[in-house]
């Protein structure tokens, strides 16, 4: 199994301090970027990829399309069930991306992923 890099550590400096050093600041925001933008890319590139199955690509298609549309099937104001539309929706796009994602996809977001959140800067 590939190293995906997600586990990045938190400058506890940062937290923990009642001072805000901006370029600490930068640099922890910067990371949590990288961190939440990864398996988005991955997804995408996932979904651009001419070997993804046409299945997969309408699957990925419709749970994204659920996801960002304001209208569920189940209002999320409706406690406990509100949100377990978006959880089977999100559910099927994250399966998918497990058993499709491969390394080949994943060289390709890592380079999206440099190119917009560069490090050391």
């Amino acid at each position: 199994m590939a190293n995906t890099g997600y586990s990045e550590t938190v400058d506890a400096d940062v937290l923990g301090s009642t001072e805000v050093d901006e370029g600490a600041l930068r640099r922890l925001l910067r990371r949590a970027g990288r961190t939440l933008a990864r398996p988005a890319l991955e997804c995408l590139e996932l979904l651009l990829d001419a070997k993804t199955p046409p299945q997969v690509r309408l699957t990925m298609l419709a749970a994204l399309t659920y996801l960002l549309l304001p209208m569920d099937l189940i209002p999320d104001f409706i406690p406990a069930a509100g949100f377990s539309d978006d959880l089977v929706a999100l559910s099927a796009l994250l399966g998918l991306c497990s058993t499709h994602i491969n390394d080949e996809i994943r060289l390709r977001a890592q380079r999206k992923l440099d190119r917009w959140f560069p490090l050391g800067r």
